[in-house]
């Protein structure tokens, strides 16, 4: 398997997970993921900005910006999952962020650099899980808020 196959498959796998959740579930969590869209868009162009990162190998001819994949595959989708579980519960969501957020950072980015997709330049592992990590709060912000004006249907 090529490494464009895997980047292609980690954007659209994670969207068929969504089938698993009804429509009330998706109508309730979509604006947070969304939202982690938005954020994880102006990340990438900070990063690319201020060269956190350069990204060699991509799917899409602006791919040398924003890792589309991750951002709004795995990342964006597992956002999702995230929230679907663990929304009212503030102490598992913060340690499932610090784990995964830990694991992205000192293994998953190390590795992307082994196979010659990303490397970290201008940022540390540690710098990195960090803004990820404090990112983690702002989205739950913005669900809390989100949640005050949601409506069941």
């Amino acid at each position: 398997m090529t490494v464009e196959m895997i980047m292609y498959a980690a954007l659209i796998l994670p969207w068929f997970t969504l089938l698993l959740a009804s429509s009330e579930i998706r109508r309730k969590y979509m604006p947070v993921t969304i939202f982690t869209a938005l954020l994880m868009t102006i990340i990438f162009q900070v990063a690319y900005t201020y060269k956190w990162w350069v990204i060699y190998k991509q799917i899409v001819p602006w791919g040398y910006m924003i890792d589309v994949s991750f951002a709004y595959g795995v990342f964006l989708i597992g956002t999702f999952w995230i929230f679907r579980f663990t929304s009212h519960k503030f102490l598992l969501y913060t340690f499932i962020n610090l784990a995964l957020d830990a694991i992205m950072a000192f293994i998953t980015l190390p590795l992307l650099g082994v196979l010659g997709i990303a490397v970290y330049k201008n940022i540390s592992a540690w710098q990195y899980f960090l803004v990820m990590y404090g990112l983690s709060f702002i989205i739950y912000g913005y669900h809390r808020w989100q949640q005050k004006i949601y409506k069941p249907v």
